[in-house]
């Protein structure tokens, strides 16, 4: 993650020595962004702006965004949570019985074609007084994080041998103990990648639903409010992107950090079953 970081912050600085300030344009079509001070101000300068006031006199930038992102945070979370049970559970459902999966699975894709725009509105009128803001924006979250779950485990489940299905049917496992004993272990490693792709997408969520819904105190609305400032202050903008960017990386981070021990333990089981 170090490297990635790196490379593209070379990559950043290297446009911006190398590029045109006005864009490179192909065929009348602007097909890479300007490379001036305003579109692109140096990555030092973003740091700098990190750590000046947000307004004379008032907090430092770097802890309105700390700030900002721990509120996102917490609303990823409640939506992650909630996106991973139902796609667990779906996938078992889809995989349990076949008609449920021809029937539910192309809907499960479909779902994903609706623009989050559009959709972040038309959940927090239904929400209405129901729902305080922050929980909208958590079902919103959990609207992109339930279907890479529910694939990826979906095809995790459905990974086992018909050998070693044959043979929990020949100790007479019924389908819960063959779940947990055979296609959860299983489905293991279809299922951390997913819930990897789960958390990014929350985090997609959480943020394009608090600006849809004008949800205050996370780091969407304050890219909102700190784009107001592009022509005058454009590093600022830059920094609440930046904290929406680490943001993501740091829920990825969790998710690799829980899968460490788990793929550990069922790499020993196997080696042990040997």
């Amino acid at each position: 993650m170090i490297a990635g970081l790196a490379v593209a912050a070379l990559l950043w600085e290297g446009y911006k020595a190398a590029g045109d300030p006005e864009g490179t344009v192909l065929f009348g079509v602007r097909v890479l962004p300007r490379a001036d001070d305003l579109s692109m101000p140096h990555l030092w300068t973003i740091g700098q702006r990190l750590a000046d006031p947000e307004m004379t006199g008032g907090r430092p930038v770097w802890l309105v965004v700390l700030q900002a992102c721990l509120f996102t945070l917490g609303i990823t979370a409640a939506g992650f949570a909630a996106g991973t049970v139902i796609g667990l559970v779906l996938a078992a459902a889809m995989q349990r019985f076949r008609i449920v999966e021809r029937g539910l699975l192309p809907y499960v894709v479909l779902s994903q074609t609706v623009p989050l725009v559009a959709l972040a509105p038309l959940i927090a009128g239904w929400g209405g007084t129901l729902m305080p803001p922050w929980a909208t924006v958590s079902v919103i979250a959990a609207y992109l994080a339930f279907f890479p779950v529910a694939v990826g485990m979906l095809r995790g489940l459905q990974s086992p041998s018909a050998a070693g299905v044959e043979l929990m049917r020949s100790y007479a496992a019924g389908w819960w103990r063959t779940l947990v004993k055979l296609r959860f272990p299983a489905a293991l490693p279809y299922l951390f990648p997913a819930l990897r792709l789960a958390g990014a997408a929350a985090v997609v969520g959480a943020v394009v639903g608090e600006i849809s819904t004008g949800t205050r105190g996370g780091i969407g609305r304050l890219i909102i409010e700190y784009s107001r400032e592009a022509t005058s202050d454009p590093a600022k903008v830059y920094t609440a992107m930046l904290g929406a960017a680490l943001l993501g990386l740091l829920v990825a981070g969790a998710v690799s950090l829980l899968e460490l021990p788990l793929m550990r333990h069922r790499r020993h089981v196997e080696v042990a079953t040997l």
